[in-house]
């Protein structure tokens, strides 16, 4: 899927009104709700099965030919491997429709908080049967494409003490045991 979608872009106010369905996501124990692979810039692959891997991050994404400003030598940062992002949140800005969901641009959706209380860093969360990823303190932030695809007002809202908070935009990971992952797998917290 290329980027041809559109998306209504909702008002603050219908954000807003929707916020409390999102402070609502279960903690602990949620469900991975879509995967999307990003093989080329602006290209995104809505996935029923995927393969994470520690190396790569989630296989066949272009993470790993992205450079980035936040290393020395501008190499892809290895504590920015997954995006990930609550799917409530998604469906609230970009409506049910998936395909919608992928132009964030994210590849994890989870049904889960992803608060800075319910997931400081070094959070580790397993997705299925094995695989183990681990919330990273690298920010993720909403770009010109973020408010181009889902509007100003939800771009304005992500920067929000409350919506960093709640890590609204999402948050950064990295894969620690790499295995197949499935749309409707569980995500649960592991022990510290």
């Amino acid at each position: 899927m290329a980027d041809p979608i559109t998306v209504r872009h909702r008002s603050l106010d219908e954000i807003m009104n929707g916020l409390d369905l999102v402070r609502s996501s279960p903690r602990g124990v949620g469900t991975l709700m879509l995967t999307v692979r990003r093989p080329d810039v602006g290209v995104r692959e809505v996935l029923s099965v995927a393969e994470l891997d520690p190396a790569v991050g989630l296989v066949g994404d272009n993470w790993n030919q992205r450079p980035s400003s936040r290393t020395a030598d501008e190499t892809p940062h290895p504590d920015m491997q997954l995006n990930v992002m609550n799917s409530r949140f998604v469906e609230l800005i970009a409506g049910p429709d998936r395909d919608a969901w992928a132009l964030a641009g994210d590849q994890l959706y989870l049904d889960l908080d992803l608060s800075f209380d319910a997931m400081p860093a070094g959070t580790r969360l397993a997705i299925g049967d094995r695989a183990v990823i681990e919330v990273t303190d690298q920010p993720h932030t909403g770009c010109a494409k973020f408010a181009d695809r889902f509007g100003r007002d939800a771009h304005k809202l992500v920067w929000t003490d409350e919506a960093q908070q709640l890590r609204l935009r999402g948050l950064n990971a990295r894969v620690i045991v790499g295995a197949t992952i499935r749309t409707g797998d569980t995500v649960r917290h592991l022990p510290a």
